[in-house]
């Protein structure tokens, strides 16, 4: 959490940033684990089976075991998943640590295909121990190169039940830090062989520093359908897009609502909330204001998950029932029963009822004190009507329990549209223009209020949203003249200019079909006809381009159609960077080895095709011979500038049982590969080389059976100097703050981390 206050902590960041990093964040100091008003209040409701009570909070008091997954849709999931099956997870069973023996990682077994696994180690654990550093090397390594996340068990869930396919408009309303997100991706890339599938995925946050988070976590997937946005998800602007030569309004298909909560189902890591958890409710009016906001973009038969680390019904249950209520047959809870086989979950709860922190409980709206109405609201309450009640089938929420499967605690909802919302039935989407001086044209609709009008808290420390919560939503204009109204109607509220928050962004500016940039490019890498070079972009209006992105043809179509509508804090994936060498070959522009799987179908030229034992050399070498290839390599590369190298699926054993793109440049005597560290420690390891430096320094341990001549892999770390301060440069470039057209805006830590893709 570094430098974040406490009321910072309080905001949209409370609950969702709990969970996703579950299992390895920082330790605590030693904390009472007993909340006396806690267990009165989950004992009184009764959401733990009957004679289970004491197993739940025994768990509660125990540690969240450590939980990976397998990035799964890049071609290298199969092969990591051996390296770790047949190695790590063989070198780390059995071992005893501290009186506690190691058990054997296993998987999760309602997660496809083996891609995630859980173990009984803690971080402090795998971190501390001499035995498991090579295990803790491969974690930190594997992660950064995108190859493996490490995420808690129960927030691997709402994406599944998402059900994305490649074709699908995603809006992950509140995504920081992110590993959902990255899951999300990873299901809209599950075809490998398409470079740009034609869904996308917009990524928001309210936290302008956590977005440049998010950007990190995405960045690693290395994606050109990722967009990150920064705006307050309970007003977030609806956006347009031209179809067919006309502007129309785009709804999203799938839409991930894992809204801020109390976080009382993340006690197992976030040991703080034990003395700090009390009844206040107050988060709900927010939650349901997210889950207003994202039911009104979803796209009619889309579906919308709804989450929270919360048991609490008043979150959960109550928030659900709200928006049924409201939707009046539009929403109706979709039947995930068979959709996670082997997942233990309890049914959502009916019946309950509000405790305040003095331990006062109210059954029904009308026992509570009018002093009390700003604090406690009719949508906290379950609904009375019997029939109404059952027509909601609040029985399919879905209840995850810490004690039933060893996790933290979790609460999911999926929702299915069936019709457009009763409120934009009666008001136009699309206002006219003629009448209004200010942007663009979509009527926002807020849910009516509940008997009289309600107080919204925008100062509490559950509002969990800044200054732009006091703004109406981006988008929602006047389009008529607000006397206009009809009597009794509540019409949208006169449209306020965007407030911005945050550094500034620089801008995304799409390469004409003319650029003297790109002509040179497409000649000296001879890209095929069908090349998309309309979705090439750069950070910079004036001077030199220093590097070029690639969006998805969706992406580029939101980006034009919404520039003044969105505040963009990233997109796209960079696929070429400028070098000044190339020049005299012909090209200034190298290629990007974060791009080169998005830029393989295209090039047709400049292609070296290795073995095994090339790409060994160029991974453990700095800047090796030409020599030093093989002689077919050799030749290859004797007549060209920057390549790009190709290892072609073998299926001889013992070697990668994949192919394996790298790129590069040929010096006049040399020959290197612009691959970043952990990557190069990723190709080693699927080779069999063995890449570990020892806590003494003592360099990079060799496998057995590695040929003398690759003795290089002791030292490749020590040897990454000059690729590290290349990277170094290339994030200087990268931060969104105006590097590129020389702004002096500086970018806060969490914006170091290579933030422009």
């Amino acid at each position: 959490m570094g430098k974040r206050s406490r009321q910072r902590q309080k905001n949209q960041n409370a609950g969702r940033d709990n969970r996703d990093t579950a299992g390895w964040g920082a330790g605590y100091a030693d904390i009472i684990k007993e909340n006396k008003l806690f267990e009165n209040y989950y004992k009184e409701l009764g959401l733990v089976p009957e004679g289970e009570f004491e197993q739940f909070m025994e768990a509660m008091r125990e540690p969240l075991p450590a939980t990976i997954r397998i990035t799964g849709y890049k071609s290298h999931a199969k092969e990591i998943l051996h390296c770790l099956k047949e190695k790590y997870f063989k070198d780390i069973q059995e071992l005893e640590i501290d009186g506690q023996k190691i058990e054997a990682p296993q998987p999760l077994s309602w997660y496809p295909d083996e891609q995630a696994w859980h173990t009984n180690m803690s971080r402090k654990i795998i971190r501390k121990s001499p035995l498991l550093e090579k295990f803790h090397q491969f974690l930190v390594s594997e992660t950064e190169s995108g190859n493996i996340s490490r995420q808690e068990a129960v927030s691997m869930i709402p994406p599944l039940l998402l059900k994305i396919e490649p074709h699908h408009k995603i809006l992950d309303m509140c995504a920081a830090p992110g590993s959902k997100t990255a899951q999300l991706i990873e299901m809209l890339h599950a075809d490998m062989d398409v470079p740009f599938p034609e869904g996308f995925v917009i990524a928001n946050d309210v936290d302008n520093k956590r977005c440049y988070l998010l950007v990190h976590q995405a960045k690693r997937l290395n994606s050109p359908c990722i967009m990150v946005v920064n705006h307050d998800a309970s007003c977030i602007p609806t956006l347009e897009i031209n179809s067919n030569g006309k502007k129309d309004v785009l709804f999203y298909d799938r839409i991930l609502c894992d809204v801020p909560c109390s976080g009382d189902g993340t006690m197992r890591k976030n040991i703080d909330v034990w003395k700090k958890w009390t009844t206040s409710n107050r988060m709900q009016s927010l939650q349901l204001r997210i889950a207003v906001r994202g039911v009104e973009q979803l796209a009619v038969g889309g579906r919308m998950v709804y989450s929270t680390c919360s048991l609490n019904p008043i979150e959960d249950e109550a928030v659900i029932a709200a928006l049924l209520e409201k939707s009046e047959g539009a929403l109706e809870l979709a039947d995930c029963s068979a959709d996670l086989p082997g997942l233990k979950w309890m049914p959502g709860v009916t019946s309950w009822k509000l405790m305040t922190k003095e331990g006062q409980w109210y059954t029904d709206w009308s026992e509570v004190p009018s002093s009390r109405h700003t604090q406690i609201r009719p949508t906290m309450f379950p609904q009375k009507d019997s029939e109404k009640l059952a027509s909601f089938h609040l029985e399919r929420c879905m209840r995850i329990l810490p004690h039933h499967q060893n996790t933290g605690g979790f609460f999911v909802a999926v929702l299915v549209k069936k019709a457009p919302m009763p409120w934009n039935k009666r008001y136009p989407k699309v206002l006219h223009l003629k009448h209004s001086h200010t942007m663009p044209p979509f009527y926002t609709p807020h849910l009516p209020p509940e008997g009289s009008t309600e107080k919204v808290e925008r100062n509490s420390q559950e509002g969990k949203v800044d200054k732009e919560a006091d703004e109406t939503p981006e988008g929602a204009s006047v389009g008529q003249d607000a006397g206009a109204k009809p009597e009794g109607m509540c019409g949208p509220p006169p449209s306020k200019k965007m407030r911005l928050f945050g550094y500034k962004e620089d801008p995304f500016v799409f390469l004409s079909d003319d650029d003297p940039v790109f002509t040179t490019i497409q000649s000296f890498y001879d890209l095929s006809p069908d090349f998309p070079k309309l979705n090439v972009l750069t950070r910079t209006h004036e001077g030199k381009k220093r590097n070029l992105y690639m969006v998805s043809k969706e992406l580029r179509n939101v980006l034009l159609n919404n520039s003044e509508r969105m505040k963009v804090i990233n997109t796209g994936v960079k696929v070429w960077s400028r070098n000044s060498e190339g020049e005299e070959f012909g090209c200034a522009f190298r290629l990007a080895q974060e791009g080169i799987y998005t830029l393989q179908p295209y090039i047709r030229s400049r292609i070296i095709r290795v073995s095994v034992e090339d790409i060994k050399v160029l991974l453990t070498q700095e800047n090796p011979y030409l020599s030093k290839l093989e002689d077919e390599a050799h030749a290859q590369a004797q007549k060209i500038g920057t390549v790009k190298y190709r290892y072609a699926l073998q299926l001889n054993p013992g070697e990668p049982q994949c192919p394996i793109q790298l790129c590069g440049w040929r010096g006049k005597t040399s020959i290197r590969a612009f691959v970043p560290r952990n990557e190069r420690f990723h190709y080693l390891r699927m080779l069999g080389v063995e890449v570990f430096r020892d806590k003494q320094g003592l360099g990079q341990k060799r496998s057995d059976g590695e040929k003398d001549g690759k003795e290089e892999a002791e030292d490749a770390a020590e040897k990454d100097e000059e690729q590290e301060e290349e990277r170094a440069a290339d994030k200087e470039v990268d931060l969104e703050n105006g590097n590129e057209n020389g702004s002096s805006e500086s970018k806060t830590d969490c914006g170091d981390k290579e933030t422009s893709s």
